[in-house]
This record gives C-alpha cells, sequence and structure tokens, in this order.
C-alpha cells in the first residue's frame, strides 16, 4: 500500500497554503483517491471500542478495497451519512462521570481522510503559541516554552481556563472561520454533516448547535482552527503591539498560559480576556482561571512562591546547585493521585491474574507514566511513584487468599524474577528513557 502520491499531494497543499496566506480552497476533494483512502485507512487506530454498528477494524478489512471505494463514493457524491456518536461513561476522581464520544470505525476513517486535506492548509497557518494536537510538537513541547518564558523574566502569569470548551464551540462562528480557507463543497459538507450528527445517550438522540464531534480526529483540528482565531491571532496581532514589557502565549488545545513582564501588561489583558471569548460564545472558569505573581522569592521579601499548574505539571521555584533561582516543574498531586487510584482499581480487579500478565501492564503503565512525566527535575516524583506502583502491587497479590501474604522479602524476591522498569530521566524537557 504505496502512500507516495498521497504524500506528494499534501506537500503540494502545504506549499499553497504557505505561498497564498490569503487562498480559499475550493477543489482539495480531488486529491482523495483510493490510495487516499488506504493511508486515512492506515493512520486509523484499530484497537478502539466500535461505534454504534459494532463494527470493528477487522471487520471492516475483511472487504477493504470494496469498503474504502464505496465510502470514497459516498463521501465525493454526498450521500454519505454521518453517524451519531455513541456516548460511553467513565469516572471522574470526584466521583462524578467523564462523558467519552465512540465514533464508527468507518466514521473515523472518513474523519481521517478530511483531516489530511485539512492539516497542511492549516499547519501553514497555525502560529507556534499553539502545541496541541499537531504534527511534530507536543505537550513537552509547551511546558518547555513556558519555563524558558518564565526563566527570561515573563513572570506574570495568567492561567486560563476555558469552561467546557468542546462543547460549547459555537458552529456558526465556526462555520465563518472555516469560510477564510476552505469553501470545498464536498469538505464543507462532510464537516456539516458531522457537526449535526449528534450523539447517541443512553438510547437518546442529541443534538445541539455547540461543540465539535466527540471522539473523532477531526475534533482536535476544528477546536485548535476555532482558538487560532479567537486567541492566537488576536494575542499576536492585537495584544503584543500594545504591551509594555513582551508577552508570551503557551496554548495546548484548550490550556493556554499567557506569561508578561510586566504586571500593568497582564492585569490589562485579563481585563479584556473574557470579553474576547465571550464575544465568541466561550467563557473563562470563573474559579480555575488565576493571576499570578510568579517571580522568584527573594530575601527582600519581594516575589512570592506561588505555584501554578499546566498540562500535569506544578510548576514553582527552587535554588539551583550554583544558587540561582531556577523553575522546576514536578507531577501535579492531583494527576499522581489519579494514576495511583487507577493503578489500585486494576490491581485489585485483576489481583487472580497470573504474575507474568500482572507485571507486563505494570510495566507498560511506568512507561507510560514516565515517558510522559519524565522531565529534568522531576526523578523524585517518578521515584516515588515506582516505589507507590510496587507497594499497590504487593498489597493485592496478598489479598488473593488468606495464604497469600506477601513479607518484604518475598516481594523483593518476585521483584527479581519480574522486574519492573525503573525510570531513568533524560537531561532536558523531554521524556526519559526506561532501562
Amino acid at each position: 500500500m504505496s502512500s507516495t502520491n498521497t504524500s506528494t499531494q499534501r506537500q503540494w497543499i502545504a506549499e499553497q497554503a504557505r505561498k497564498h496566506p490569503e487562498r480559499v480552497f475550493t477543489t482539495l476533494h480531488r486529491c482523495m483517491d483510493l490510495e487516499w483512502m488506504q493511508e486515512a485507512y492506515r493512520l486509523t487506530r484499530k484497537d478502539g471500542a466500535a461505534g454504534i454498528d459494532g463494527v470493528t477494524a477487522a471487520d471492516y478489512e475483511q472487504d477493504l478495497e470494496g469498503n474504502l471505494l464505496d465510502l470514497l463514493g459516498r463521501i465525493k457524491s454526498g450521500r454519505y451519512i454521518a453517524p451519531p456518536v455513541r456516548r460511553h461513561y467513565i469516572p471522574k476522581a470526584d466521583g462524578t462521570e467523564r462523558p467519552l464520544g465512540i465514533p464508527t470505525f468507518e466514521d473515523k476513517v472518513a474523519q481521517r481522510a478530511i483531516v489530511m486535506l485539512l492539516e497542511p492548509v492549516y499547519e501553514a497557518d497555525f502560529l507556534p503559541s499553539s502545541h496541541g494536537f499537531r504534527p511534530g510538537r507536543s505537550a513537552h513541547d509547551a511546558l518547555h516554552a513556558v519555563r524558558e518564558g518564565v526563566m527570561e523574566g515573563k513572570r506574570w502569569v495568567i492561567d486560563a481556563d476555558i469552561s467546557k470548551y468542546f462543547d460549547t464551540i459555537p458552529h456558526q462562528h465556526l462555520r465563518e472561520f472555516l469560510d477564510l480557507r476552505i469553501k470545498d463543497g464536498v469538505v464543507r459538507r462532510m464537516l456539516d454533516k458531522w457537526l449535526k450528527a449528534g450523539v447517541l445517550d443512553k438510547g437518546t438522540l442529541l443534538r445541539t448547535g455547540k461543540g465539535t464531534p466527540q471522539g473523532g480526529v477531526i475534533s482536535p483540528l476544528l477546536s485548535n482552527l476555532y482558538l487560532h482565531y479567537v486567541l492566537d491571532q488576536w494575542f499576536e496581532r492585537e495584544v503584543q503591539p500594545r504591551l509594555r514589557g513582551n508577552g508570551l502565549l503557551v496554548r495546548y488545545a484548550d490550556d493556554a498560559v499567557m506569561l508578561f513582564e510586566n504586571d500593568r501588561d497582564g492585569q490589562r489583558v485579563l481585563a479584556v480576556l473574557a470579553k474576547r471569548l465571550g464575544r465568541y460564545g466561550l467563557r473563562l472558569h470563573p474559579d480555575k482561571t488565576r493571576y499570578l505573581d510568579f517571580r522568584p522569592p527573594q530575601a527582600s521579601g519581594r516575589g512570592t512562591d506561588a505555584t501554578f499548574d499546566f498540562l500535569g505539571f506544578t510548576h514553582y521555584w527552587v535554588r539551583s546547585r550554583q544558587g540561582y533561582p531556577v523553575v522546576r516543574q514536578t507531577t501535579a498531586k492531583q494527576r499522581f493521585a489519579r494514576a495511583m487510584r487507577t493503578v489500585n482499581e486494576w490491581c485489585r480487579r485483576h489481583r487472580h491474574d497470573a504474575v507474568a500478565q500482572q507485571r507486563a501492564h505494570l510495566a507498560s503503565v511506568l512507561r507510560g507514566h514516565g515517558n510522559y512525566y519524565g522531565l529534568k527535575g522531576n526523578s523524585a516524583r517518578l521515584s516515588s511513584f515506582h516505589h507507590q506502583v510496587v507497594r499497590t502491587w504487593r498489597k493485592w497479590l496478598s489479598r488473593r487468599s488468606r495464604k497469600s501474604r506477601l513479607n518484604w522479602d518475598k516481594m523483593r524476591e518476585l521483584l527479581r524474577q519480574h522486574p519492573l522498569p525503573r525510570p531513568r530521566v533524560r537531561h532536558a524537557t523531554t521524556a526519559p528513557l526506561f532501562l
């Protein structure tokens, strides 16, 4: 299954978008052929839950070429019907439930095919301040940008929280922003169908004029597009030129931090930020949005010892070995506690599984946790997580039966036979290697 032609077409779209920032694309759908759909299928995750039709990736693959040709024909002719997203609930740490959207597998492939058309266009438009759900960018890049910005002297912080962002994006404004770049009839028809498809919640079909399609790959791109115009461009074109000092916006999806050299600048931006978002149907969370004096504590009493959380990390000041104030980023307490609750619940439910199977799962958990939280300066929290996982595993192994009580000598012997990986943090704001 070759994707050479598809790659060439996407490069052409990206080149046109860069050369002509005002161009409105009207015939993008002509790039879509069987090879394009095969590449969309290849990029679609195959291990997700089935949607409302019950069709899995394995089912779809039995007549893959026929299914993809049929899907392509329905997309281009307008006969494609976007199915509702199946809503599933998972428990949250506070006792409430978090809704998840599960599209059908074919709908995921269709969304991926359209994303492949739109992504080259908007990657040419998106600004460096945006890090979320973009090729070649990650949460670690956003964390690095925040740390560097503070270290460079931008120490007045707006920690912005947009209330229920993905559920409240008004479709009218979203369509107006799409008009600026995309007027391809096939693409816009597909986007409209996804916006109108609704959610099947416990047998009830719910439709609304707000929000992006839940659970699909099109949703992150549309949400990035919306905040690109509402927040990123506004900050660069309207806010930055009016600041007395330097300012910086760092955004990952709907999580945004603004940094300022000047207190007055920060206060002025905070005063108009809610109005700016409100103009486009969004609202700042009144309790979670904060304005911070994040200067390092000084012997003279200047500054504060305030902290703020961003992308699962708590940011605070410490003294380096040379005695200089530096920003440290460590696993946020809530994220640490949530991860441990998940481990505890898994060990409880799977305590009767074979030890080798348990070890394989816990090793995967440790690698995943470390690959995200393994920033320089966070080794103590990583070690603590490893220790707590071992303690939890021992606790539930001891409860397999009345005779299975494990003391620490026996647990250490078990770990020699079934070792868990230990984190090794790289000396950079990137993920660690587990050895």
